[in-house]
């Protein structure tokens, strides 16, 4: 089964210049699809289910982490062991896919980016902390799936974000330095995350962020509308003219 998804979604092959490419790795939720509303209502769902009380305000830092990271830290005080975890995930996932279903809502200007940078020459790659059938189906309803030929899930790395595994492995399977990538994120532990494998960073001020905790990205826009092929691929070239950490990171 692992195997056969990763020929599946693959790796993108071509005999261009690797010097020459450029890579854009969006996250899915967010960033292409405005799911905030529904994973906090899957959420509190399940806690309720559960005996406990979510609120927002508790929630809203912790979108964009994997479901596992995010049941841990709301029922910390309660010890859960691993297998009560893939329990209160598996149901969260379950009720949030009944929702995605019925109530599917792209970000405004996600599929004129997406055709964009394709007709620029970019490659195009998902890195998200959802499972991968959330990011197929939600492909498939922009009508763009044959344009990603790589997508990195939760099911593909063990470390999620602010982990750099998922754009790296992203970065691996597209033939693209790190450097000579963007990554578009609405949440901080993405923006960590993408900053950490060298990247150029674009936060995206979406449903449930505020942009001053987006600060430590490359750009901070508030629409998918304000970016261009023209743009993102000079301000990758910015970021690799910039000073570095020991560690690789783009300083600020």
């Amino acid at each position: 089964m692992q195997a056969a998804r990763h020929r599946r979604r693959g790796t993108a092959a071509s005999s261009a210049n690797a010097a020459d490419l450029f890579a854009v790795i969006f996250d899915l939720d967010g960033v292409l699809v405005d799911s905030y509303r529904l994973h906090l209502k899957s959420w509190q769902l399940a806690a309720a289910e559960a005996g406990v009380t979510l609120t927002e305000e508790q929630f809203a830092p912790l979108f964009g982490r994997t479901a596992p990271d995010v049941a841990r830290h709301l029922w910390k005080s309660r010890d859960l062991n691993d297998q009560r975890v893939v329990t209160l995930c598996e149901r969260k996932r379950a009720l949030y896919r009944e929702m995605f279903i019925q109530h599917f809502s792209a970000m405004d200007g996600a599929v004129e980016l997406i055709d964009a940078l394709n007709q620029a020459g970019f490659r195009l790659a998902i890195g998200s902390a959802g499972p991968s059938d959330n990011a197929q189906f939600a492909l498939n309803r922009l009508g763009r799936s044959s344009l990603f030929p790589v997508q990195v899930t939760s099911e593909d790395v063990t470390r999620g974000k602010p982990d750099p595994e998922v754009f790296l492995t992203a970065a691996q399977r597209l033939g693209v330095a790190p450097n000579r990538c963007a990554a578009i994120e609405d949440a901080p532990a993405g923006i960590a995350a993408a900053r950490a494998a060298g990247m150029a960073a674009i936060g995206l001020v979406s449903n449930g962020r505020a942009e001053n905790e987006l600060a430590s990205a490359s750009r901070i826009v508030h629409s998918l509308r304000e970016l261009s092929p023209e743009s993102i691929r000079a301000l990758i070239t910015t970021c690799l003219s910039l000073p570095k950490t020991s560690s690789g990171v783009v300083r600020p």
